[in-house]
């Protein structure tokens, strides 16, 4: 990509934050995402709500508002269009939900199903979360738990319960738009939202971003149960593999940190939490402000400490 030159994008490609800013005046800026993908279970108004809420996810994440949203779609003329009418009516009620529209969108003829949205939405310049303003000594707390990658490659392969298919959609399809307003209300330094690098992809992609370090503590780090059991029996997706060996010299792990404790913490999420880094001073007033909005996680898991090299520790 050529280097950008307007001095109106506020936040562009350089710190692979989750959604561009665009400034349009001092009181206003315009904030843009973009996401899609391949469905993860078999209910296609399901798979619809959990795209649409991992599309929105990125705007919640930079602490905006969503204004309306495009649909993105691709879908075989072989397949009955009923499914198509169904994933497109699970994404407009979960935008419905988030307060927006969907008011058009573009659809291809594709061999496999794809969903997600463009969504547009608005901040103040002067109070966008972005993912590098992570600061020496801040909280790292985050607010959905991991293991969405593990129970999906489980979902493909027939292997989830029925509990623990439900328990998964529930947690994707949830937005963020509570725990971004918590965090808003209370105030934090920095924020990003965990999805397809997983918990330790995000947060290097933040302490990269900062000029900082940070310490991971496993203990409190919230899991869906049965993820634990199926990573250790080694049914880790293709994308948690690939974070572990890119996070290869970038995380430094104790000791007593198994192989199946490693895929947890980098398990490519689908519509993950928001991972929030807030002074130590906020930390309690935000987890109560995320128990009170109704956050599903609100889990202090580590500390960003001084480390101009981006490195993670992971501590039990």
């Amino acid at each position: 990509m050529p280097p950008i030159d307007d001095p109106n994008v506020l936040i562009g490609t350089d710190t692979a934050d989750d959604a561009t800013v665009y400034r349009f005046g001092d009181d206003l800026a315009l904030v843009q995402t973009v996401d899609y993908f391949t469905p993860i279970v078999d209910d296609p108004y399901q798979f619809g709500q959990i795209a649409a809420a991992n599309s929105l996810s990125d705007i919640y994440a930079m602490g905006a508002r969503p204004l309306f949203a495009l649909n993105l779609v691709g879908f075989p003329a072989s397949l009955p269009l009923d499914l198509l009418t169904e994933i497109l009516r699970g994404g407009a009620d979960k935008a419905r939900e988030a307060g927006i529209a969907i008011v058009g969108g573009h659809t291809i003829d594709d061999p496999e199903p794809k969903y997600g949205l463009v969504v547009t939405g608005v901040v103040e310049p002067d109070r966008v979360y972005t993912n590098a303003a992570a600061q020496v000594g801040d909280v790292l707390i985050l607010t959905k738990p991991l293991g969405l990658g593990i129970v999906s490659a489980a979902i493909k392969r027939g292997l989830a319960s029925d509990a623990l298919i439900d328990r998964a959609v529930a947690v994707m399809s949830t937005l963020n738009r509570a725990a971004a307003e918590a965090m808003v209300q209370v105030g934090a330094h920095a924020c990003t939202d965990i999805t397809g690098f997983g918990l330790l992809g995000h947060l290097h992609e933040m302490t990269t971003a900062s000029g900082v370090g940070a310490v991971i503590r496993l203990g409190p780090v919230p899991v869906l149960d049965e993820a634990w059991t199926l990573a250790a029996q080694g049914l880790v997706p293709g994308g948690t593999v690939a974070n572990r060996d890119f996070l290869r010299d970038a995380v430094v792990w104790d000791a007593a940190i198994s192989p199946a404790q490693q895929w947890i913490l980098c398990d490519a999420q689908t519509s993950g939490g928001l991972l929030i880094a807030v002074p130590p001073g906020k930390a309690t007033a935000l987890r109560e402000a995320l128990r009170a909005a109704g956050a599903l996680a609100s889990a202090e898991i580590g500390t960003i400490v001084e480390d101009p090299t981006g490195r993670i520790q992971v501590q039990p």
